[in-house]
């Protein structure tokens, strides 16, 4: 089967058409694209809808063993998000296994399950992050200085091939959530598990020149709000930054982890995020942030933008906010001054400076 891949950016949507699967992309869930991002779907990873709902898949695409000659299977078109992630990766993989084996086994289902982890960052806090494919993946990613199209098709290259690894391992009956022997004997995943440990520093480093709140944020089922510790990092070095902020218990003022984190790329990508584990949620603040980004717009003559995505889908439940693909025009002073109104936040300490503040 000759397959392509296609590269759009997030919340795009589509209509089903002939050869052709949108995956984590599309914002809707029916046969020939399966997306997660919108308010209807369920709460699954595209990963895990493909197995839950294989149908998805095989209504749309004629699986490889229902031809009498695979050789005449026609041609396959991929459509995903630009920088595809884990699961965009996984989904693409469990999408080509499903449509050759015409069927979902035990292995499928462990990647699956495994990527849904992973995409609601739900890994268990006292995982060693050196031996799960997560953080080895996000090494071999880490750092790439070539093009946005050449990187997407390395990562598809490498995601693929780190997939059917995956899938080779489970068959053998290894564990894939947590081997860090699964990984001996191949360099370049040697390489990137060393790398891995040594994004620590790199995350102690990005605490150094961070930014430490506290918020008080809403919960599912407390009216009066709960505490948490935050970390605002611009331009942050670690690729893991999230996961080594979250099993932080010793500079989180708290001791238990940074619950939210907020993060800049070069002050055109801005994202906001809570721990699922601590019960807390951003309902709201993607709300004020769209407001203040209309009314700029607006004092500055300019049209409306693409939105500042909520994260308002069951599988986020609120918990994530994305800036908008064609940039903000708030600036991170602006997005943090909002972030501290809604959370009815202050400054515990500029790391940088080693002061506490407590100036909203």
């Amino acid at each position: 089967m000759a397959v392509t891949f296609k590269f759009v950016s997030y919340g795009e949507r589509f209509e089903p058409a002939p050869g052709t699967l949108v995956l984590d992309v599309g914002m809707k869930t029916v046969p020939g694209i399966i997306d997660h991002h919108h308010p209807d779907a369920e709460p699954e990873c595209t990963a895990s809808l493909i197995v839950k709902h294989p149908h998805l898949v095989l209504d749309h695409i004629k699986p490889i063993s229902a031809i009498d000659d695979a050789s005449a299977a026609a041609p396959l078109t991929f459509i995903t998000h630009k920088l595809p992630d884990f699961d965009s990766l996984a989904s693409i993989f469990l999408a080509l296994k499903l449509i050759k084996k015409g069927d979902v086994d035990s292995s499928m289902e462990k990647i699956a399950a495994y990527t849904k982890l992973v995409d609601s960052a739900s890994l268990p806090k006292k995982i060693d992050l050196s031996g799960t494919p997560y953080a080895v993946l996000r090494a071999l990613f880490s750092g790439s200085k070539k093009s946005e199209e050449e990187i997407n098709r390395e990562r598809i290259e490498e995601g693929l091939k780190f997939m059917r690894f995956l899938y080779a391992r489970s068959e053998e009956g290894q564990d894939i959530a947590e081997n860090r022997k699964m990984f001996a004997g191949i360099d370049r995943y040697e390489r990137a598990v060393h790398k891995v440990e040594e994004d620590y520093l790199n995350y102690l480093a990005d605490l150094g020149r961070g930014l430490i709140i506290r918020l008080r944020l809403p919960t599912a089922d407390q009216k009066e709000g709960k505490n948490v510790d935050g970390l605002v990092v611009t331009n942050p070095r670690s690729f893991l930054l999230k996961e080594w902020a979250r099993r932080d218990g010793e500079h989180p003022p708290l001791q238990e982890g940074f619950a939210f984190l907020m993060m800049n790329f070069g002050n055109s990508r801005f994202i906001l995020g809570v721990d699922p584990e601590k019960g807390v949620n951003l309902r709201g603040l993607g709300t004020l942030l769209n407001q203040k980004e209309a009314r700029k717009r607006k004092a500055m003559g300019r049209g409306p933008g693409l939105p500042w995505y909520e994260g308002n889908c069951p599988f986020f439940n609120y918990r994530i906010i994305d800036s908008p693909q064609d940039g903000t025009t708030l600036t991170h002073r602006e997005i943090l001054d909002a972030v501290l109104s809604f959370g009815e936040g202050d400054v515990q300490k500029s790391s940088s400076s080693g002061r506490s503040d407590t100036t909203t």
